[in-house]
């Protein structure tokens, strides 16, 4: 029925989806695709596949990449993938609430779940916070029902097993999972700990948590701290979140619940939690009394649980409505504890048929929150126009057939952004990225030497950035570029697709001749590794398919052919096996640039970055171990021969980066600051 409903809503509704949904939907595509189960692409090995996923886990676009193979990859069809989720929700809440109480008591929890508005708003919006909410859910039911066993005969081997892959499966839908799963995890071990019998089972546990999140983990390691770094700690500071110990941030989730659970839904459970707390204290007639116990085996572990995720989301610095959704699963338990408790009031009634009285009530209170979420939903509708982004996709994927192209895109809203626009340039098999440039003005002759393809748009330029607007205009004036086509847009504003003309003159150049100067110019050190991400940011947007890497790397090949020692190949070599998140293949070409300078500090010292992010600290000491006194003395080489030997068991080398590590930090600002 929920499924249905949802259903009808995303038939109704006409928007676009924005950025988040948009990134999402891309990223499941690119998962079907890796797995070859999608059009337009096919299975290249774990590596490919890590890559696809460098900042986030991968379960939940393996799973919604496979649902596209199924049932289409426009974002309506992909959308079947949320009452998927949806269904998984539903089953872990029900078998957790008939352990509580009852298979009658599951039907209710399970039913006013599907009535909880902000669970009902994540179920047509293409996040991952369903997703999230489902496995955390199942996790922590797998969980509880371990940790309940009897504590003589110790958990069974299964419970055990399914608790650890749960969890794993949660971490591996989005990291945050931690924020719910972390205090309850750590509690169950403490207890089974304990217990002779459950020690191995705890161990075997945790064996399988680290043994399945960790192939991705060590693969985007890096990539992952970076991007949770501006996703919690940068995000909050630009949001104007509160203070983290503030009184506003501590409230900041539970005054959202009378919205996010429905107030129809709330305050008859909260009537009876007061109700059951008063009627402790005081003499009232049996068939009040007698319902109102001590709770039974489970429950404690319920509101344990939903007191440590809801403390550790508020503690996370970053605000949203979206984050404490693992949470209100737990939340919906304990208001239909609520209405339990008033059923069994009504049911202990003399005189009465309270069994069907109970029922009625239930219906009436199922049916006003039914109402209630309905009326929410129909005012989240949005029936207006939505931007012409799936038009002039079609219009350019008519164009340019199957071919690997790039998109640079000038406005930016939320139906007419990179993200969106790259949704519809690869349906069925299209291979079409949208790009964003300029709004920073030192990207804009980019834009202009080596675009083929452009998206404008007039009036305001649909974008607040002037630098975005003085671009637009500059493609206006630029003799290089016509407009092919355009279509209404709101606001009476158009959308236009543009082209560089054919044979238009200072035809752009290729990356390749620049990417080769930058990747050489890494011998400079510091200085190099400066130059090269001033630019390359800007370049890979403009190049969305990397395929400079795969001309440079040909090219670079051919030339080793021909002089097996020759340096801009080496270092072109080198840098894209980096670029590409390759250390293995990264390491024989710095080998190979070390032996052509033995006396050069940087080959060794990049060679040893790259064998750290590859997790062999040891390999890294050796390699700096061995180098010669003049380059073993250079701060930067000084301060990862220390870390290295550190991190390879040698703890009192941590000691000495005390010293060295400010030493290399002013070493570098020294070589920045006297070539600027």
């Amino acid at each position: 029925m929920a499924t249905a409903a949802d259903r009808l809503w995303l038939g109704l509704d006409r928007r676009l989806p924005s950025w988040d949904q948009a990134d999402y939907l891309n990223s499941a595509l690119d998962h079907g695709r890796a797995l070859g189960v999608l059009q337009g692409g096919g299975w290249q090995g774990w590596g490919h596949l890590l890559d696809l996923s460098p900042k986030i886990p991968p379960l939940a676009s393996l799973v919604n990449g496979t649902v596209m193979a199924i049932a289409g990859d426009t974002p309506q069809q992909a959308s079947w993938a949320l009452a998927l989720w949806h269904g998984l929700l539903l089953v872990a809440l029900a078998c957790w609430a008939r352990d509580l109480a009852g298979r009658r008591f599951a039907l209710v929890a399970a039913a006013l779940l599907s009535l909880v508005p902000a669970l009902a708003e994540l179920r047509v919006d293409y996040t991952l916070d369903l997703a999230l909410a489902a496995c955390t859910t199942s996790a922590l039911a797998l969980l509880g029902r371990w940790q309940a066993a009897s504590h003589r005969d110790g958990g069974r081997w299964g419970q055990a097993i399914a608790a650890a892959v749960a969890i794993a499966a949660a971490v591996l839908v989005k990291q945050s999972a931690l924020l719910v799963l972390t205090l309850p995890s750590l509690w169950a071990a403490v207890q089974g700990l304990r217990t002779p019998r459950r020690r191995l089972q705890v161990l075997a546990a945790l064996v399988i948590v680290i043994g399945l999140a960790l192939p991705w983990l060590h693969h985007n390691w890096i990539t992952t701290l970076g991007g949770t770094n501006r996703a919690v700690i940068e995000s909050a500071a630009s949001e104007g979140d509160p203070p983290l110990l503030s009184l506003a941030s501590l409230l900041w989730y539970s005054r959202l619940w009378p919205q996010q659970l429905g107030i129809v839904l709330l305050t008859p459970a909260l009537g009876a939690g007061l109700a059951a707390a008063w009627l402790h204290r005081h003499r009232l007639p049996s068939w009040l009394r007698h319902p109102v116990r001590a709770l039974p085996p489970g429950w404690a572990w319920l509101i344990g649980c939903t007191l440590a995720g809801w403390l550790c989301t508020t503690l996370s610095p970053n605000k949203d409505g979206r984050y404490i959704a693992p949470v209100l699963p737990l939340l919906t338990l304990l208001v239909a504890r609520g209405w339990w408790q008033i059923g069994l009031w009504l049911k202990s009634r003399p005189g009465v048929s309270g069994g069907a009285l109970g029922a009625g009530a239930l219906a009436l209170g199922l049916l006003a929150g039914a109402g209630e979420l309905a009326t929410a939903q129909a005012r989240t509708l949005r029936r207006e126009a939505p931007s012409p982004a799936p038009a002039a996709m079609t219009e350019l994927r008519r164009r340019v057939g199957d071919e690997p192209i790039t998109l640079l895109v000038v406005p930016g809203s939320p139906d007419l952004n990179e993200q969106t626009l790259t949704t519809y340039g690869r349906l069925g098999g299209g291979r079409i990225e949208a790009r964003r440039l300029g709004r920073n003005r030192k990207e804009h002759p980019v834009v202009l030497a080596r675009s083929d393809w452009l998206l404008l748009a007039t009036g305001d330029q649909g974008t607040t950035h002037p630098a975005s607007r003085e671009l637009s205009e500059r493609i206006r004036r630029d003799g290089r570029f016509e407009r092919l086509a355009h279509w209404p847009w709101n606001g009476g504003r158009e959308v236009e697709l543009w082209r560089r003309r054919e044979g238009a003159p200072f035809r752009h150049d290729p990356f390749d001749a620049t990417f080769i100067r930058l990747a050489r110019a890494m011998e400079r050190g510091p200085v190099g590794v400066r130059d090269l991400f001033d630019q390359i940011g800007a370049e890979h947007q403009a190049d969305g398919h990397f395929l400079y890497q795969r001309r440079v790397a040909a090219w670079a090949r051919q030339r080793l052919q021909q002089n097996p020692s020759d340096p801009d190949a080496l270092w072109s070599l080198a840098l894209i096996e980096t670029l590409r998140n390759r250390p293995q293949a990264a390491l024989p070409w710095y080998g190979r640039l070390q032996e052509l300078d033995p006396s050069s500090p940087w080959p060794p010292a990049y060679r040893a970055v790259v064998l750290l992010a590859d997790w062999h600290p040891g390999s890294a000491a050796t390699v700096l171990g061995e180098t010669p006194e003049t380059v073993a003395s250079q701060p930067v080489v000084r301060a990862l021969f220390q870390l290295s030997r550190g991190l390879s068991g040698h703890p009192l080398a941590l000691q000495s980066l005390q010293v060295s590590v400010p030493e290399a930090i002013a070493s570098v600002k020294r070589e920045l600051l006297a070539r600027p």
